[in-house]
């Protein structure tokens, strides 16, 4: 009812298992999925992985329904191909709004995400170090992680960098294709994963150490 009320939006199918999520995807190719990460028979975890390997629908983005304090999938979420996260008692306006995000392929995780996923980094002891794929970073680029890192937008982003809008997509496009990431929110566990964003650093003015 909530998603059909907007002009801009419909709900195409509903699925009440993984396993018949995965077939209506393939079958209608929507531009987002809704996904609770507990389903029966298949759960979301399984069924986002087969949705976001499937050519036939990789251009589909899944954002994901959850209470994140006790869903302790999170992560494997987003490395499985989560385009991003909503909280189960977001405020309509804003379910709405995250759908559209996600549909234009310009995915936020929202802030108490955020928050939550640099506080899990920092209580990290080991994080795997993407070593060739971040020689292969321009010095822009990654200061451009670090700012995606910080859930900064593009507009944000280019206030902050002191460059244009334009140009800020431009780099964000060429780090999703050099560490090989579906979208925004698999780059910002890039970012943390490889060490270049540091948690409770914070985003780094231009010309900032971050080495």
């Amino acid at each position: 009812m909530l998603v059909d009320s907007a002009p801009d939006l419909a709900v195409i199918a509903e699925a009440g298992t993984g396993a018949q999520a995965v077939r209506l995807a393939r079958h209608l190719r929507p531009d987002v999925v809704l996904m609770d990460i507990r389903m029966p028979i298949m759960d979301g975890l399984e069924a986002m992985r087969i949705i976001a390997a499937d050519p036939g629908t990789a251009a589909t983005r899944v954002l994901v329904v959850t209470t994140f304090d006790q869903d302790e999938h999170v992560f494997a979420a987003l490395r499985g191909g989560a385009s991003g996260f909503v909280l189960k008692d977001t405020r309509p306006e804003d379910l709405l709004a995250a759908i559209r995000i996600v549909a234009a392929g310009d995915a936020l995780l929202t802030p108490s995400v955020t928050r939550r996923l640099i506080a899990e980094f920092a209580q990290r002891p080991q994080r795997p170090v993407r070593g060739e794929e971040l020689t292969r970073l321009t010095e822009r680029e990654r200061e451009v992680l670090v700012q995606v890192a910080a859930g900064l937008s593009n507009s944000e982003i280019a206030r902050r960098l002191f460059v244009g809008v334009t140009t800020v997509k431009t780099h964000v496009s060429r780090l999703l294709t050099k560490l090989g990431a579906r979208d925004r929110a698999q780059l910002v566990v890039a970012a943390y994963e490889s060490g270049v964003a540091v948690p409770g650093a914070g985003p780094l003015a231009p010309g900032s150490d971050h080495s």
